[in-house]
């Protein structure tokens, strides 16, 4: 990076909830918020907003008619846009670049279209435009009346990260002094949970902790959906409003033996931390928040990465997703969240079952990670204010 990138605001939403002292406080204690509904025909684990949250997106639908045919990912979108922007305190600013990814996309409205074009053969007027992945990026744009450049994209489970990337090269390009940059994920429909379990790598057993994310003596695959949404406002200059600021970043794509893993030694991880660490010393790097989905190779893979790049100075590791579930493209910005409130309140947050980590003796930097279908990954350094 030619200088640091510096985070003005996140704003998310998910299972923990909306606000940074709601979400730290779910953090400290040690209980998950998965529960277990019935999708189409069979039950599956999955992490949902809480219900008070998902009354204040939907009442967006009431604020504009043009809502009100909008996917659940593009308002999980506004509503966190609005967050990021008003606590950056960007009310007044125009020139703002938007580039906000997701894995699936419009997927409640697509499989809603699909099952009506089934049943009568004939698609109708709002089908194909509010299913597009271009929506997520072009209506938070049209919502803040911001005139910078917009765009989405996917890099399925790595696209949140990929989108701070994305921000990062374009503001340092001079395009834009201000980004808006993060994913958004609403995919808690049936056909998705089904296409989950048809990889065998759903979870399904009724423990106390359902995702077992670094319990690294598992015997199953126990990776579980989360809803969310995650947008960080960056900006090339430091100013009162930072929270953290971001000094490396790193990303690679490795030859895939299997369309839905990476290699035994994570070799894409490998290459993308080291990126993301350039010039400062391992023994500088205190704690990874790690991608670990809960799967036995994804986590094992991602582990072996870490002890490779590391080695006697491999750094505390710790995951979310036992917590929250997988949220796929937000789940790399939710992770970011969770290294900054770290920083915030100096406190490392562990993973209650699982023994591979030690604690860190300081947090000032912090690796989050994340790795998607695709043999994609992305790290980013994250550094204390």
């Amino acid at each position: 990076m030619k200088s640091p990138i510096f985070i003005s605001s996140l704003g998310s939403i998910s299972a923990l909830g909306q606000s940074p002292a709601e979400i730290w406080s779910n953090y400290k204690n040690q209980k998950h918020f998965i529960t277990k509904k019935i999708f189409g025909k069979a039950e599956a684990f999955a992490a949902f907003l809480p219900d008070n949250l998902k009354a204040e997106i939907e009442s967006l639908r009431n604020e504009n008619t043009n809502y009100r045919k909008l996917d659940d990912s593009v308002l999980f979108a506004i509503f966190s846009a609005r967050k990021a922007i008003k606590d950056a305190g960007w009310e007044n600013e125009n020139n703002i670049g938007i580039n906000i990814g997701s894995s699936r996309g419009a997927t409640g409205l697509f499989e809603k279209y699909h099952k009506e074009f089934i049943e009568t053969g004939k698609a109708v007027t709002q089908a194909s435009p509010s299913t597009t992945l271009g929506n997520i990026s072009s209506w938070v744009s049209q919502d803040l009346q911001t005139e910078g450049p917009e765009f989405s994209h996917s890099v399925t489970c790595s696209t949140g990260l990929h989108a701070v990337v994305n921000a990062i090269a374009w503001m340092q390009a001079g395009f834009t002094d201000k980004f808006l940059a993060g994913g958004s994920e609403a995919a808690l429909t049936p056909f998705t949970i089904a296409q989950m379990k048809a990889m065998k790598i759903y979870a399904s057993e009724e423990l106390d902790f359902p995702c077992r994310a670094l319990d690294m003596v598992k015997k199953r695959n126990s990776m579980i959906l989360g809803e969310a949404s995650g947008i960080l406002a960056l900006q090339n200059k430091d100013s009162e409003k930072t929270i953290a600021k971001i000094t490396g970043i790193g990303y690679a794509t490795e030859t895939l033996k299997h369309s839905v893993s990476i290699s035994e030694k994570g070799e894409s991880l490998q290459k993308a931390m080291k990126m993301a660490i350039g010039e400062k010393e391992l023994s500088e790097i205190d704690t990874v928040v790690m991608h670990a989905p809960g799967t036995l190779k994804g986590d094992l893979s991602e582990v072996n990465a870490i002890k490779a790049v590391f080695g006697e100075h491999t750094p505390a590791m710790t995951s979310n997703k036992w917590k929250l579930g997988h949220t796929f493209a937000a789940s790399g910005i939710l992770n970011l969240e969770l290294a900054i409130l770290m920083f915030q309140y100096q406190e490392f947050i562990e993973v209650p079952f699982s023994e591979i980590s030690k604690l860190p003796s300081k947090l000032e930097n912090i690796l989050v990670n994340a790795v998607g279908f695709g043999g994609n990954a992305v790290s980013i350094l994250v550094s204390r204010k």
